[in-house]
Order: structure tokens, then C-alpha cells, then sequence
């Protein structure tokens, strides 16, 4: 019972909207799916990461993050307006180069660590499902890359969304850009609003 509680909250969490899941839907509809990988597997990548730093760290951020979190929300929040400036402003260049490639896996992975839903997600699912049964470091590497696979599932089917609904994103290229904008906007507005 409480492993399927604790599945169905991951997919949930990882399967509704949010920065990763928006970023990877208008990279793969602008540049394609193959491109977008990298960015797909960074993101798995930094949530794993976070997961596991929850895992070994969940006491000691229990005490810390309420001191940060607020500053963690502004950095966040202002990143999010970063990157829907970025989405509004582009051009419809579909031409990539492999360094930016290169860059996409580290900014997916970097996301993470100020992403206030991935770093949420991972303080609740790890202290209500995960540390208080289990503390073995077999099972928090476990449950870490369980729960890292989810999310990079989500984000990765977000990223296909984009590319099978490319034609049609094109066509309609600059309300798409402005309904990616406003979401990313009302993510940074949720974050700062709580």
C-alpha cells in the first residue's frame, strides 16, 4: 500500500506541468527529439541527484531548508522568468550545434538543483515514503534511481509530445511560445506565491 502511494505520487509529480517538463516539450518541438535527449537525461540525472542528497540529508534539511527555502523560491522563480523570456524571445531556428547539445545535459542537470518542485517533491517523498522504513544505503539508491527513472520518463514524454506535435507547434509558433511564457510565469508565481 504504501509503495503505490508512494508511485502514484511520483507520477503525478512528474508527470504534470512544470519547468522541466515545458523546457523539454519547446526544446524537442524547436530543435527535435534526438536533440532534446540530452536535456531529458540531464533532468533525470539532477533529480536522481536530488533525491539522493534527500535521502542522506533528510534530517539535517528538515532543519536547514526552512531558512532557505524562501531564497531558494526567488533564485527559482526568478530563473523560470529567465527562461520564458528566453522562449518568448526566440527566433524559429531549428539548427543546434553539439556544443549546445553538450550544454543542454548540463543545463537540464543544474535545473534541478534550483527547481523548487523537484526539490519539494524530493523533501516529501523521501521523509514521508521512503526514510522512515527504509535506511539501508541499498534502498536509498534504490528508491533514488526508482524515482529518478520517473522523472525522467516525464520529462522525456513531454519532450515526445513536442516532437510528434512539431509540424503543428510550427505552424503556430508564436501562441505556443506565449503559452509556454505564461506557464513557466504562473510556475514562478505558484513558487512565490507559497
Amino acid at each position: 500500500m504504501l509503495l503505490s502511494s508512494m508511485l502514484l505520487y511520483a507520477f503525478i509529480s512528474s508527470f504534470t506541468p512544470g519547468p522541466n517538463n515545458i523546457m523539454a516539450m519547446y526544446l524537442a518541438q524547436k530543435h527535435g527529439f534526438r536533440k532534446t535527449f540530452k536535456f531529458c537525461l540531464g533532468v533525470g540525472t539532477g533529480f536522481w541527484a536530488i533525491l539522493l542528497l534527500c535521502c542522506y540529508f533528510d534530517l539535517w534539511l528538515k532543519d536547514v531548508i526552512p531558512k532557505i527555502e524562501y531564497w531558494m523560491s526567488i533564485i527559482g522563480s526568478v530563473y523560470m522568468v529567465y527562461l520564458a523570456l528566453k522562449i518568448i524571445r526566440s527566433k524559429d531556428e531549428n539548427a543546434v550545434g553539439e556544443r549546445e547539445g553538450e550544454q543542454r545535459f548540463f543545463t537540464g542537470m543544474l535545473l534541478q538543483f534550483i527547481n523548487p518542485k523537484v526539490i519539494l517533491f524530493g523533501l516529501s517523498v523521501v521523509s514521508v515514503f521512503i526514510v522512515p522504513y527504509c535506511r539501508s544505503t541499498a534502498s536509498l539508491w534504490l528508491y533514488s534511481i526508482l524515482l529518478g527513472c520517473i522523472g525522467f520518463a516525464g520529462t522525456l514524454s513531454w519532450s515526445l509530445f513536442g516532437a510528434v506535435f512539431s509540424r503543428f507547434l510550427s505552424k503556430h509558433s508564436r501562441p505556443f511560445r506565449l503559452l509556454m511564457f505564461l506557464l513557466l510565469i504562473y510556475c514562478a508565481y505558484t513558487i512565490l506565491k507559497y
